[in-house]
């Protein structure tokens, strides 16, 4: 186990008054002394001042305290934290890509690469038509949401406002339902972590304007009734919103538009490998079916015989506008497609089956040492939930305590507490990238740490003893966070 780590000293602390890099200083701005007095700093600015080799030894050190995919399993359940290939960054940062200017001419060769992503978009998802537009997966939710309340108006069936969410849905669904102007209808999931047909018999009705949900579930199984959900719903008049947070166990084996899904998000960041976390950059692509096609944000990629042209709103007046400039994230889109053309059909079926694997996997090997799955009778899809209840009963340890003790071990945790349906759980993805030694190695740190409840459970509860950081007082953090150096009176 590695050795506790000495704190980091702040910058500012590296100090001292007249040192500097002067050859990084950078050059005066032309027409500067046109800026009003008023305007102008009466004093420099409190900055450090380091030479240059400090400060890229501090900051390069501060990045090695990081945890990342590139240093650590990352088994983050629901937003798969996998490798990005380095070929997908340096193809999409190739000089032509770079060079060109969003308000120069149609960029063809830009254009036939995001034309190409739609249509591949189209096909894994079963869909009838695709934008790129939306900036992240929140985006793309509030852009499937919008198009199915413009779909219902364009019809002149103006009281359809209630989206229908299941306990096992994204936590920012019911939210993007709200910011939509809809009320927000919650339906149970049974005992098998399906949704509760009875429920959704008795919640659909004349004011029903969709049903929000995914397949698999965040509760990593397999929504086994979906084509008797997508019926009851567009019986009753309303359409299926799919949260395409995650296709990774689906890809090349099922389509929502084949389970009956109207529209779909769906996050290139996560399924499609492309950088991911820190708030952002993303993309959050939507796919629609053929009800909804006249609503798609704008701008889309048309082709026209050999040449791609922009669509905008007079190609599509019923269009529910831009939702950024120009063609969202184009770094993240073009390495998703990238990603894509990598992989080749064939290469998508292989994530699927890799990703289920390792999952089912894991379960397994965690629930042949004692851990207790979820939903036992059920196979794991992309991730799986294990829930310490029984441990927290019996030796006081809770599942946050289980990931902070991971950190000691070098492993980032899990996605903990949600769903929150499920008590002292643990969302668990291990992705289709990781080896079955990495897996190996996870299990055997979670079973060692399994031991440690029972013998030493003061070592869960006090950490993690290895990071620079030790456990922090969750609540004071939130409420009393204190991010800025000071300079002492």
């Amino acid at each position: 186990m590695p050795e506790l780590q000495a704190r980091e000293p702040l910058i500012f602390e590296l100090s001292k008054p007249g040192r500097g890099a002067g050859t990084q200083f950078p050059p005066r701005v032309a027409g500067s002394a046109e800026i009003p007095a008023h305007l102008r700093r009466a004093a420099p600015p409190l900055l450090p001042e380091v030479s240059e080799l400090q400060a890229v030894r501090h900051f390069t050190r501060l990045s090695q305290m990081n945890f990342s995919i590139d240093t650590h399993f990352y088994p983050l359940g629901s937003c798969t934290m996998k490798y990005n290939p380095k070929a997908c960054n340096s193809f999409a940062m190739l000089p032509e890509f770079l060079g060109r200017h969003p308000l120069g001419p149609e960029p063809q060769g830009f254009m036939a690469c995001m034309y190409e992503l739609q249509e591949m978009l189209q096909e894994i998802t079963g869909m009838r038509g695709v934008s790129l537009t939306p900036m992240a997966g929140a985006q793309g939710e509030f852009a499937g949401v919008a198009m199915i309340r413009a779909y219902h108006r364009a019809r002149n069936d103006l009281g359809r406002n209630e989206i229908i969410v299941p306990q096992a849905a994204h936590g920012t669904n019911p939210a993007t339902a709200a910011m939509c102007g809809c009320t927000v209808k919650e339906i149970p999931c049974d005992a098998d972590g399906n949704v509760d047909i009875d429920a959704l018999k008795a919640a659909v009705g004349p004011a029903t304007a969709a049903i929000m949900l995914t397949n698999p579930s965040t509760l990593g199984v397999f929504e086994h009734k979906i084509v008797e959900v997508a019926r009851i719903v567009h019986e009753a008049g309303g359409l299926l919103y799919y949260d395409g947070a995650n296709l990774n166990a689906i890809l090349g084996k099922v389509r929502p538009g084949d389970m009956g899904f109207d529209v779909i998000h769906i996050n290139l960041h996560k399924t499609f490998s492309t950088p991911h976390g820190g708030g952002g950059p993303g993309s959050g692509a939507v796919g629609v079916g053929a009800r909804l096609l006249p609503f798609l944000p704008i701008p889309v990629v048309g082709k026209e015989g050999a040449r791609f042209r922009w669509l905008t709103e007079r190609d599509l007046p019923q269009s529910i506008g831009r939702l950024s400039g120009f063609m969202g994230n184009a770094g993240v889109n073009l390495r998703a497609y990238i990603y894509m053309r990598l992989l080749g059909r064939d290469g998508m079926v292989r994530v699927a089956e890799f990703a289920a694997l390792n999952a089912n996997y894991l379960m397994k090997r965690l629930q042949a040492a004692g851990f207790e799955a979820a939903y036992p009778g059920r196979r794991a899809s992309h991730e799986f939930i294990i829930t310490l209840k029984r441990e927290n009963k019996l030796y006081h340890v809770t599942a946050m305590d289980v990931a902070k003790r991971l950190l000691d071990y070098g492993f980032h945790a899990p996605t903990t507490y949600f769903p929150l349906l499920v008590p002292e759980c643990l969302l668990i993805e291990p992705t289709e990238t990781e080896a079955k030694e990495d897996l190996d190695r996870f299990c055997d740190a979670m079973i060692e740490i399994r031991r440690e409840m029972a013998t030493e459970p003061e070592k869960l509860s006090s950490a993690p003893h290895t990071m620079p950081v030790r456990r922090l007082d969750d609540v004071r953090a939130a409420k009393q966070l204190d991010l800025a150096w000071k300079p002492a009176a």
